[in-house]
């Protein structure tokens, strides 16, 4: 194995690095190395001052070549060798597109491919031009540098497809379960609807009834008022054809009966049309969807009696707090406490759940409402709340909570108030704001274990 390597190492030798063909007329240059007398002639054609090697990349001070003897008798001597030589390429070897030479050298500024004629002093004098064997050691070891960020980056796309994917199986499901909602609600809306239609008949049918009653009574007024006046008239009509005695006899009494007639009044009726569906049936949703906001308890405002839990999202009566900080904004008087969202413009709603029996009140207030004073918390000072009382214990059953929204209109001036379990308007309070506004809660003293939760998820059951 090793004679037939050496043979070939010796044709190697004897080859031309440029045309890699068998030395003919071989020349050595300064730095050393042989080349075919035509070869590195035609090289270094149209070079002035720099004469680069087309290997080392030596510069050469001039063009007298030295004629290898020896190595030309060589050269002959490896021709005559039986065995079979082996290239350094057995590719065709790309030559310069401008200069017709081998492309021997490599610009690490441009990233091209050059000859030796491409280093004139108009292109590539002041770049640094290496060979092609050390270029592509270079360039190779950039070029794998790559691989790990890419292959970096591919598994984390790769991660992000299964991520997307995931997502868009979770919104299948999600649009899913709104449609399983959007089905329910619209039951339990439709059964609402069926329920105030029966209301609304039953009252249309009583009402019916009722002034059907009055029709009736007052025919029969009219009938009795039409046979007085026929009576009235056959008397008249007959004492017109009396004898003048007979005539005025007994006058004073058809006068009087005929002037004191009564005249006959008709009967009128109109429809209660406070029956008819209230509109908040066919906006309560576009309400929701629209202008739900996400409000959170202000601790800064609770009344030391009010435990308000971590999220800030329900409110509890509960044991008095002696460590309270004192604080001007703290409810001293009353077991209230203020969201720490204000509204000073536009529309907004938000619904709140009660559990437990006692006393409560929700509504919106000034900004301004006074916190260590003891107010009757009316409209007039600045507080628009409803009141109630919560009589049943208990209350475990998700279906049986109570359940308000609240819906403030700050430039119409209006705060409404629904019940959300049968979606019906409850109350409405009209004034004019000139100031912030804030969601109120307060749950009395008189409360067992009272609990306000504000709602933040229209999808909780009712």
């Amino acid at each position: 194995m090793a004679f037939p390597s050496s043979l070939t190492d010796l044709q190697a030798e004897a080859s031309c690095p440029i045309c890699l063909d068998f030395l003919r007329d071989p020349v050595t240059i300064d730095c050393g190395h042989n080349f075919c007398c035509s070869c590195i002639t035609h090289s270094w054609e149209g070079l002035q001052d720099v004469l680069p090697c087309p290997v080392c990349l030596h510069h050469c001070l001039d063009r007298n070549f030295k004629r290898n003897t020896q190595l030309c008798q060589m050269t002959e001597i490896v021709k005559q060798l039986p065995i079979r030589r082996k290239r350094k390429r057995q590719e065709k070897k790309l030559l310069c597109e401008k200069h017709n030479q081998p492309l021997t050298l490599f610009c690490e500024k441009d990233l091209e491919l050059l000859c030796a004629q491409c280093r004139g002093p108009s292109h590539h004098q002041d770049h640094h031009l290496i060979a092609l064997e050390e270029a592509a050691a270079t360039q190779r070891k950039r070029l794998k540098s790559y691989l790990e960020p890419l292959e970096k980056e591919i598994e984390t796309a790769e991660k992000d497809l299964e991520t997307q994917v995931s997502k868009s199986f979770e919104l299948k499901v999600e649009v899913g379960n709104h449609h399983l909602e959007l089905h329910s609600d619209l039951e339990k809306f439709l059964k609402s609807l069926g329920n105030e239609q029966d209301a609304v008949s039953v009252g249309l049918m009583m009402e019916e009834r009722e002034i059907q009653g009055k029709l009736i009574e007052h025919h029969m007024r009219i009938s009795e008022h039409i046979s007085i006046l026929k009576n009235e008239l056959n008397e008249i009509a007959e004492k017109c054809v009396q004898s003048n005695l007979e005539l005025l006899t007994d006058l004073d009494s058809i006068h009087k009966s005929n002037e004191n007639l009564n005249t006959s009044v008709e009967f009128s009726y109109e429809l209660k049309t406070e029956r008819c569906l209230p509109p908040q049936y066919f906006g309560m949703q576009k309400i929701i969807n629209m202008f739900t906001v996400n409000l959170s308890l202000d601790t800064e405002t609770a009344h030391p009696n009010l435990v308000i839990s971590e999220d800030r999202k329900s409110v509890t009566y509960g044991k008095k707090e002696t460590n309270v900080p004192c604080n001007p904004k703290r409810f001293t008087f009353q077991p209230a406490v203020l969201s720490a969202e204000g509204f000073d413009c536009a529309r907004h709603f938000w619904q709140v759940e009660v559990r437990g029996t006692g006393e409560w009140s929700l509504g919106v207030c000034k900004d301004s409402f006074p916190r260590s004073a003891i107010p009757s918390a009316l409209p007039r000072d600045g507080c628009w709340k409803i009141q109630t009382w919560t009589h049943t214990p208990g209350m475990l059953s998700t279906k049986e909570l109570i359940r308000i929204g609240i819906f403030v209109d700050y430039e119409l001036g209006e705060v409404s108030f629904y019940n959300m379990r049968t979606r019906t308007h409850m109350y409405t309070f009209t004034d004019t704001f000139t100031e912030t506004l804030r969601s109120y809660f307060s749950a009395g003293p008189t409360s067992n274990s009272l609990t306000l939760r504000i709602i933040t998820d229209e999808r909780d059951e009712w």
